[in-house]
This record gives C-alpha cells, sequence and structure tokens, in this order.
C-alpha cells in the first residue's frame, strides 16, 4: 500500500528549506575525478515489462499458449507451472546505427537508441512492489534509509545556496513505499527531496501567498527583531536562524522562476509534447522539461514521476489489459523522455547529466490465459532498465536473459552495482560515502555493489 500524504504545504515548504541549514555535511572532495554532475531519474512506477521494450524475445511468440512447466517456476516472479507463454504484441526493431533492439512500443526512445546503455540482467529481490521501490530508492527493502538522491545531495553538497540539491517533480500519485523513497532518513533534512507538483505553469505548493516585496518586508522586521533579541541576549542560534530564514526566502524565490517555462520556445514546448491535448502527457512533458531546467541551474539529483491514468495500484502495473494500458503509459512518458535527451544533448548537458529509465521490476513472460485482456505479473529474476548521458557508452546491452526472458543468464546485475556505478561516474566511491548512524558507518549499498566500469567511455572527467 501506498501512503498518501498530501504536497508540502508553503509553510511546510519554508521549514523544510530551513531545518537542515546548520546540519549541512557532505559535500567533500570527490573521491576521484567525476564524469557527470547531475541526476534525472526517470522512475517508471509499477514495473515495465522488459520483453516488451528492451529484451526482444522471439521464443515467446513461437512457443505462446504453451504451459511453461516446473523449470521455469521462480520465487522472483508470480509463477506457477500452469501459466503459459505470452508473447510481445509489439515488434522488435533494430535501432540507430548502434542496432540497439527496441520494441514499437517506445518509437521516440528509439529514436535515440545509440545513447542507451541498457542494462538486461537486473534482478531483485521480492516480487513486490513496496519492497522493490524501496530497494530502488534506497538500496534497502524494510524503509527508514536515505534516499538514492539524498546520498547523492549529501556526497556532492550543494551547488548552489539558493537551490534545492534533490528535487521530486510529481504528478500528485506517491509510489508504493510512501515518502521513504524519497526521504533524508537520518541524513541532514536539507538533503530530502523538494517536491514540486505539476497542475499547470504555477508551482503551486511552493510559491509564497505573499507578493515578494510584502514577503521581503515581513523577513526585514523578523530580521531586526531577531538582531535586536540577539545582542541583548547573545545566543548564536538567532543569529542561524536569521540566516535560515533568508535562505527559504531565496528558495521560494529562485525556484518558482526555474520553473516557469513561459521564456521556452515554442519549438521546445512541442518537442516535450506540452501542446498535447492530452493532461497526463501534458504535464510528464511538463515536469521533463523542468527536469532539464533544474540540472542546467546546477541541481544534483531530479526524479520525475508517472502519473496514474486508472484505478489500479501503479501507473505500469498492468496484471491485465497489458497492451491497452501499455500503450497509454508509453504515449504519456515516450516522447518526453527521448525530448528530454535530445535536449540535453543539443545544449551540451547530457555529457554531465546521467539520465536513468528504470521501474522497479519487470513483468513476467508469461500469463495464466491467452485472451484479449492478458497482463503480465511482478518478476524480479530478470528485467531491464538503461541508462544515458554522464560518461555512459550508448547504443550498447550489458547482460542478457534466456531465451524466454524469464532468468538473467548472463552479467547478472543489482540495484547495488547501479548505484554503485552511478556514483562512480558523479566522482564518489560508494564505500567511502558513509554516515555514522546507530554506531556504525553506513552506506547507501552497504556491503553491496560492484563498478560497472564497462558501461563507461574512457572520456574526459568534467
Amino acid at each position: 500500500m501506498s501512503v498518501e500524504r498530501p504536497p508540502l504545504s508553503r509553510r511546510e515548504f519554508a521549514m523544510l528549506a530551513t531545518a537542515g541549514m546548520l546540519a549541512r555535511q557532505g559535500g567533500a572532495a570527490p573521491h576521484h575525478a567525476p564524469k557527470a554532475r547531475s541526476v534525472i531519474l526517470c522512475f517508471m512506477d509499477g514495473g515495465p515489462s522488459h520483453v516488451d521494450t528492451f529484451d526482444p524475445k522471439p521464443a515467446l511468440e513461437k512457443y505462446q499458449g504453451r504451459q511453461i512447466g516446473e523449470a521455469a517456476v521462480s520465487t522472483k516472479s508470480q509463477s506457477t507451472a500452469d501459466r503459459v507463454w505470452f508473447g510481445s504484441p509489439w515488434k522488435f526493431r533494430q535501432r540507430g546505427q548502434s542496432g540497439l533492439w527496441v520494441s514499437d512500443l517506445l518509437p521516440e526512445i528509439a529514436s535515440v537508441a545509440d545513447d542507451l546503455c541498457v542494462i538486461r540482467s537486473m534482478i531483485g529481490k521480492q516480487p513486490l512492489h513496496g519492497q522493490q521501490n524501496l530497494l530502488l530508492h534506497t538500496g534497502r527493502i524494510t524503509g527508514s534509509a536515505p534516499s538514492f538522491g539524498s546520498w547523492v545531495s549529501y556526497g556532492l553538497g550543494d551547488s548552489r545556496d539558493s537551490l534545492p540539491n534533490y528535487v521530486l517533480l510529481n504528478n500528485d500519485w506517491i509510489p508504493n513505499g510512501g515518502f521513504e523513497n524519497f526521504s533524508s532518513a537520518f541524513l541532514p533534512a536539507t538533503h530530502s527531496a523538494t517536491m514540486l507538483r505539476a497542475k499547470g505553469a504555477v508551482v503551486d505548493n511552493i510559491t509564497p501567498a505573499d507578493q515578494p516585496v510584502v514577503q521581503r518586508r515581513k523577513l526585514d522586521l523578523l530580521r531586526d527583531q531577531d538582531s535586536a533579541y540577539a545582542k541583548t541576549a547573545g545566543d548564536a542560534a538567532i543569529d542561524s536562524a536569521i540566516r535560515n530564514y533568508e535562505s527559504a526566502f531565496r528558495l521560494q524565490a529562485s525556484v518558482p522562476d526555474l520553473a516557469d517555462i513561459s521564456r521556452e520556445s515554442e519549438a521546445t514546448r512541442r518537442a516535450y509534447g506540452i501542446d498535447s491535448s492530452n493532461d497526463y502527457k501534458k504535464h510528464y512533458g511538463l515536469q521533463c522539461l523542468r527536469a532539464r531546467r533544474l540540472v542546467e541551474a546546477g541541481v544534483r539529483f531530479v526524479e520525475i514521476t508517472c502519473p496514474l491514468t486508472h484505478s489500479n495500484n501503479s501507473p505500469w502495473d498492468q496484471h491485465g489489459n497489458l497492451k491497452k494500458y501499455h500503450e497509454e503509459n508509453a504515449m504519456i512518458t515516450d516522447q518526453a523522455v527521448a525530448a528530454l535527451i535530445k535536449d540535453l544533448k543539443s545544449r551540451g548537458l547530457l555529457d554531465t547529466t546521467i539520465v536513468m529509465w528504470a521501474g522497479e521490476m519487470g513483468r513476467t513472460p508469461h500469463t495464466p490465459k491467452i485472451t484479449e485482456t492478458a497482463g503480465r505479473d511482478h518478476h524480479v529474476n530478470g528485467y531491464s532498465i538503461f541508462l544515458a548521458g554522464g560518461g555512459f557508452r550508448g547504443g550498447i546491452v550489458h547482460g542478457a536473459t534466456d531465451e524466454f526472458g524469464n532468468a538473467v543468464a548472463e552479467l547478472p546485475t543489482t540495484i547495488h552495482d547501479v548505484h554503485a556505478t552511478v556514483l562512480h561516474q558523479l566522482g564518489i566511491d560508494h564505500r567511502r560515502l558513509n554516515f555514522r548512524f546507530g554506531g556504525r558507518d553506513v552506506s547507501l549499498t552497504d556491503v553491496h555493489g560492484e563498478v560497472l566500469h564497462g558501461l563507461a567511455n574512457s572520456g574526459r572527467a568534467v
């Protein structure tokens, strides 16, 4: 079950912005020369099907309708021996100069195939949304641990005092696992995600209630009163509070301006699909464009979540009606993700920005029964994600599943490996990025994770 909570109010936003100002930690010199500065995580909540996107399996079509048998049953997928193989409703084609296989479900992402580093051999821990979401976001399945974005923020430190370091671009849908997916947990509160809601041109959950001149006067009054009290009381904490109010003011003043896309060209807005008549597609495109603007301004980690369009557990969680709802999700997200990669590349930002496209799991290559409304169930025994930019090699595939896409056959890869590799590209050694908590040094990857050096170019550092 997801934990629903309304977006931050203006007051809560200001409190969050000030809460951790005195406790800013991290931001030490990089452990080695970085290849990237920022990360954009396009989270495909619910688990898009690997055998319908980036992992073609002709055997599924050949043996469609045949029972999978006991040998194919796994505790890491929802499976029984009497289920039947289910071929993809979409055709796969080789794309770009690299010949990377991408299905017709994602035609726009297929157009940037030469920029994609596809990992086909992801393995999870449990075929459950909440646990897998937390694993993707925090490296744990139990919660109460800092988010990936929080660790990046902590490790790299602030690039600009007037901006949050970790931003969640949300469409009023919180995934299974709740806000713990985006929490700083025991890290200083300033490293928690700042949520910007997409409900139109204005980010209403952080826009100040007062006009800037009125808010400025209020802060000046608070500063004068606090300064006078600090002189008589000799309390250094009062001076710190004054600085915190000023920081929150700068934050509220700068984020709405960055979120405002009115100065973007009409061609750019069309490229992201912001002119769409479909509100879900429009809002998702709006968030992708905002993500580009945020990393351009120096934000370290941005996550974009998918909207939930129908009565379901998660947007990509198609236990039934696979074709209908996978196509709807692709319609909403495909154009904007491709536009984001192209836009970053045209501005010279893709070299220093890692775009990560990932769900928390894949989907079974089998189904209980072949029907027009057939779906796929939960599967963590082998699935696909992709990375683009930030020094990763484009047009390549890492790892493989078996002929049915039912289990990893080559180079099994965990989310700990992905976390370690992304941190490495940012100049951070995942084994050395620690925080003292509970009497021991805690890290994102704990005792796990290996850097996948073969995924990266040997190009120059940033």
